[in-house]
């Protein structure tokens, strides 16, 4: 098969995810207060979404790291997310959300996490940089935003739903493009010489998810918060939604080189430079709410996400043997993120709703613990595999 064919059935999945994660991450508060869902709400939907994340991710990650195989699992999940939307589009007030929403917590993480497996498994052996393949999801979620905020601006907060649904409708039939596990991959996993309980008991894996967790947990103000505060601030939808849109902009320059980056800097100099743009970038939005001072303030969004999760897929491919690249996956965004992303958003409820823009504030001091974290597994960790056979 061409590899530009391989490369479309290994992107197209990640394009159609992060177009509507795109409407969603932007918006998606302003359609919880178009629903009545207050400041404080709105971090409790973020926490409990998250919790119900963290335990669906390590149960269908375990069991993906038992069958070997994830496209069926991958199909199934994306399934249920479209009868998902639909059921947010009949729930208004808080009680009907946090229903629909820890529901949408167990089939939501997991599928970026099996993807993200895929992903790294079959780069690895094919041969391609996985930043050359997620640049087109940050295409589609620039797409994602710009088009949510479009719409959001001519016809209200409704239209969230319904852009980010046009992105959840194109996931079964992307899902099926995805390669299936061939089968040297199957025996592998069956086999798999580590479990859960080898990863949570090896302190650079630990060390590993702290420093990348609360890294990707510091954004929960601007995820929850940011397009509420500079709407507050007289800055129109349209606008807003470039301000998304560059973001991710400048991270697709970062992923088309992050090959000679990772080079130059190593995995954990890569996450050094998210936690250190994202002391920076929260540090600046917690006084200012100015157009010439966020434009460059978003563009840290190419550190503070990109290359944190560049880093942290690195750190899985080079630490972990191949046949347990989904449980790998699954452990770092279900505890290393999604338990920290928890506990995280709900403190940015209570922050925001007490401080307002100066909760970013606590973002900072996220950022700095969490640099730390990456210092200490500088020192630790050499490169080599944690577990399995081969593990030194």
């Amino acid at each position: 098969m061409p590899r530009f064919v391989t490369a479309i059935r290994l992107s197209s999945y990640g394009a159609a995810y992060f177009f509507a994660a795109g409407a969603f991450m932007s918006y998606w508060p302003v359609w919880l207060r178009d629903r009545g869902v207050e400041d404080a709400e709105i971090g409790t939907l973020f926490m409990s979404r998250q919790i119900m994340s963290v335990a669906s991710t390590l149960m269908i990650g375990w069991l993906a790291h038992r069958i070997g195989g994830t496209r069926g699992l991958i199909l199934a999940l994306a399934s249920a997310a479209i009868l998902l939307m639909i059921g947010y589009q009949f729930s208004h007030g808080f009680l009907a959300i946090l229903l629909v929403s820890l529901v949408w917590g167990a089939v939501w993480a997991p599928t970026m996490a099996l993807y993200d497996g895929v992903l790294v498994t079959e780069t690895k052996a094919r041969g391609f940089n996985y930043g050359s393949l997620r640049v087109w999801s940050s295409v589609a979620f620039i797409l994602g935003v710009v088009i949510c905020g479009a719409a959001v601006d001519r016809n209200g907060p409704s239209w969230v739903l319904y852009v980010g649904f046009a992105g959840i409708v194109l996931l079964v039939p992307c899902a099926l493009l995805l390669p299936p596990a061939e089968s040297h991959h199957r025996d592998a996993a069956q086999h798999a010489p580590f479990g859960i309980r080898d990863l949570l008991t090896s302190r650079p894996f630990l060390l590993f998810m702290i420093a990348t967790g609360l890294c990707q947990a510091s954004h929960a103000v601007l995820y929850s918060f940011g397009t509420l505060t500079w709407r507050a601030a007289g800055i129109d939808d349209v606008t807003i939604s470039l301000l998304w849109g560059l973001s991710v902009a400048v991270e697709i320059v970062l992923m088309l080189f992050s090959g000679r980056l990772l080079a130059r800097l190593g995995v954990c100099g890569m996450i050094a430079l998210a936690l250190g743009c994202g002391m920076v970038r929260w540090l600046g939005m917690a006084f200012t709410t100015e157009l010439w001072a966020l434009v460059p303030l978003q563009a840290l969004h190419a550190g503070s996400f990109a290359a944190c999760h560049l880093g942290a897929m690195a750190f899985i491919q080079r630490a972990l043997p191949a046949s347990g690249a989904a449980l790998g996956q699954s452990v770092y965004y279900a505890i290393g993120t999604g338990a920290t992303q928890a506990v995280i958003f709900q403190i940015a409820g209570v922050l925001y709703g007490e401080f307002g823009q100066k909760a970013f504030l606590g973002m900072f001091v996220v950022s700095t613990i969490g640099m730390v974290a990456i210092i200490a597994l500088a020192r630790q960790w050499k490169g080599g595999l944690l577990v399995g056979d081969a593990a030194g």
